[in-house]
């Protein structure tokens, strides 16, 4: 699946079909984030679908800010448009080898539980779902293998220059082939999220920023390994 372009999928009005899946409660999410739910597309499994979380809508969200932010329309606070937004900029600044680093987006798809952007859905070889970066320290601890990973995905994010909020350890999965990590993939909070994002026009503010971002998440990673 990689090397996809995602750029014509992903207008909000435009889902790639009108098929509404059936996801169940928020119980059946597998993953549930800050804002939204996960749910592994009941149409195809290489897929999830990420839906709003209802304690977090965009005019819920809105309300929580103070009231120079309650300015910005609302659908800034909706994350799937802003995910879509992000990697629209995204593929015009840094083009098809962010996909190595990212999933794969398919646009909004209705649901029982409101609309819901598809996303390539990072599996391991055996088919199970990709541990998250968290989960994976808790099991394993940080070993050689998952060293190299992170070494090639902190060279390649940085010289890409690829656009965040922070790397949360949650935010990240560790895909493993033969039981060995082989990618590190960031699911959530792709996107710069400032005012003007002056790193989708100006590579080298983009690389600086997105090196502060890497340590940060190493920072993040040895607080783990001393706990």
């Amino acid at each position: 699946m990689r090397g996809k372009s995602t750029v014509g999928s992903t207008d909000a009005g435009s889902p790639p079909d009108a098929v509404v899946r059936q996801l169940g409660s928020a119980a059946d999410a597998f993953a549930s984030g800050d804002s939204r739910l996960c749910f592994v597309d009941p149409l195809d499994p290489a897929w999830c679908i990420k839906i709003l979380r209802p304690d977090r809508s965009p005019s819920r969200k809105r309300r929580g800010q103070s009231w120079l932010k309650r300015l910005k329309p609302l659908p800034r606070f909706d994350d799937n448009l802003q995910e879509i937004r992000a990697y629209r900029l995204l593929q015009r600044s840094v083009g098809q080898a962010a996909y190595q680093l990212i999933p794969i987006i398919d646009g909004l798809v209705p649901t029982n539980l409101g609309p819901g952007l598809r996303s390539e859905l990072i599996r391991d070889d055996d088919g199970n779902i990709s541990l998250t970066l968290q989960a994976y320290l808790e099991l394993y601890g940080r070993n050689a293998s998952l060293q190299t990973v992170l070494a090639d995905f902190s060279r390649d994010w940085q010289a890409l220059g690829m656009p965040s909020r922070r790397l949360l350890l949650h935010n990240l999965v560790v895909q493993q082939r033969a039981l060995r990590p082989s990618r590190i993939v960031v699911v959530d909070s792709v996107g710069w999220p400032d005012l003007i994002p002056a790193g989708y026009w100006v590579a080298p503010w983009a690389r600086h920023r997105a090196g502060r971002k890497l340590r940060y998440l190493a920072a993040l990673i040895d607080a783990t390994g001393r706990k």
